[in-house]
């Protein structure tokens, strides 16, 4: 099927066109996603650096409505409990695998617990082996990031209900930061928020490197720029190969 407009010629096949329609579209939304989960780093990196400035909140005074201090600096004056502790797995720190320790923090004068992000530790030489560390007992006042970890959880893990869970043995490592289960899991009163302990704060910490690296940023954007790149040449092939120039006989 062949089109003429001016002194150009478009044929059309239905097989490229098919595939066109298909990818440019699928291309554009990839580098679309890309650059917005580049904007989304860089929102956090921002409201971060931002809340270093402001008070430290007292998380105590927000107990009902934990949430609104997310990417904020909040203190809390409690105690470690190492019952219901977890180790988060795959977490990687300058290029080596470990874990992050995830202990939960019992609010002063209150019955409810907060979940503290204490850092990264290296795993053992066997990936089988849960590592060893120690925790404070005495009372603390630490400080820290308030995140609120997101429910969309992709999970091969078997589903287990809460009274089934407790009937076994505490599970030590986690392959993801699942409140949900948590919840379900542990028989404690647990704030819908994590703590992610400050680099600076010396209550049972490890490594903390919660700034967002650049180059993570620039990776995002490194692909969105890659994906919008294929739409377009994609666009490019197709005209080129679809439409040419008539010649005219002089």
């Amino acid at each position: 099927m062949q089109f003429k407009f001016l002194n150009y010629q478009f044929d059309f096949n239905w097989l490229s066109t098919l595939i066109v329609i298909v990818c440019i579209p699928l291309f554009i939304k990839l580098g679309l996603w890309q650059y917005h989960k580049a904007e989304m780093r860089q929102s956090i990196q921002d409201q971060y650096e931002s809340s270093l400035n402001k008070q430290v909140a007292k998380l105590k005074n927000y107990l009902t409505e934990p949430a609104v201090l997310q990417y904020q600096q909040a203190s809390v004056r409690g105690h470690y409990e190492t019952q219901y502790q977890f180790l988060l797995d795959n977490q990687v720190e300058n290029s080596q695998a470990g874990f992050h320790v995830i202990t939960p923090f019992k609010i002063e004068g209150t019955d409810q617990y907060v979940l503290v992000n204490r850092g990264w530790i290296i795993g053992a030489d066997s990936h089988d082996k849960v590592p060893t560390f120690a925790t404070p007992g005495q009372l603390l006042e630490l400080k820290g990031m308030v995140w609120v970890p997101s429910d969309k959880i992709f999970t091969l893990e078997a589903k287990v209900d809460g009274n089934q869970q407790q009937a076994k043995q505490w599970q030590h490592v986690w392959q993801h930061l699942d409140m949900k289960k948590f919840k379900q899991t542990a028989p404690i009163k647990v704030l819908d928020v994590i703590i992610k302990l400050d680099p600076t704060d010396k209550a049972g910490g490890f490594v903390r490197n919660w700034q967002m690296p650049p180059s993570k940023i620039m990776t995002n954007l490194g692909y969105a720029y890659q994906w919008f790149g294929f739409a377009f040449a994609s666009l490019a092939i197709y005209l080129y190969t679809s439409v040419k120039r008539i010649k005219t006989e002089e």
